[in-house]
């Protein structure tokens, strides 16, 4: 499974990077069909790993890799998976892919038309971070993506005066969601002493519903 997963995030990051450093010498039908087949193919193994889920089945933890140390707390690039992220990356990619198949043609006038699918694979890979990841910090780095992915495609015809003023309306309103999401994190960093789900979940039952603090870390993440 774990080479399933680590297949998923990275066939769109592939596309991304192919495209964003060759697809400009590359004949469009190639860049646009890249950058498709690399998110349906995500999609093709997310539906194979969610078939093989039931009800009872564990999430299962894939580590990348350790990733730093805080006052003895051990923060991990990782994985989570369960029924409810594959789901989530079965929308992603599903719909993702189906995007990415009607840009080929609605694009297919426009001089950026690799640069486009660069954005929309990059996108992709952001969401599938967000949804993916095994902690609040990994959470918070795809959610960065996916506002910096929203603010390029939102603006990509830049020229046009509306569509830049509302890529920057996207973008400010992004960074008043990053400090809401940020102080949810730190809270739950310094009442849990890890940002992981799986130690949260296993220790949120030592909080009340309506202790102060669970309301104002619940309102902080709602913020983001």
């Amino acid at each position: 499974m774990e080479n399933l997963v680590y297949a998923i995030i990275l066939l769109p990051l592939l596309g991304f990077l192919i495209n964003g450093l060759f697809g400009k010498n590359l004949p469009k039908i190639v860049v646009g069909s890249l950058a498709t087949i690399a998110v349906f193919g995500s999609f093709c193994i997310a539906v194979s790993l969610f078939l093989n889920f039931d009800s009872e089945s564990q999430p299962v933890i894939v580590k990348a890799f350790e990733w730093f140390r805080v006052n003895g707390v051990q923060i991990n690039f990782g994985f989570q998976i369960d029924q409810l992220s594959l789901m989530m990356v079965m929308i992603i990619t599903g719909i993702g892919s189906l995007i990415h198949l009607y840009s080929i043609g609605y694009m297919s006038h426009d001089k950026g038309f690799y640069k486009f699918f660069t954005y929309l694979n990059l996108f992709i890979f952001s969401m599938l971070l967000l949804v993916m990841g095994s902690n609040y910090l990994i959470l918070f780095i795809g959610w960065e993506g996916v506002g910096v992915c929203s603010y390029l495609l939102i603006g990509f015809w830049y020229k046009n005066w509306e569509y830049g003023k509302a890529a920057r309306k996207a973008f400010i309103m992004n960074r008043i969601g990053d400090l809401g999401l940020l102080i949810g994190i730190f809270l739950l960093a310094k009442e849990f002493n890890a940002i992981d789900y799986m130690t949260i979940t296993n220790n949120a039952n030592k909080f009340a519903i309506d202790s102060p603090m669970v309301i104002f870390i619940t309102a902080s993440l709602f913020i983001g």
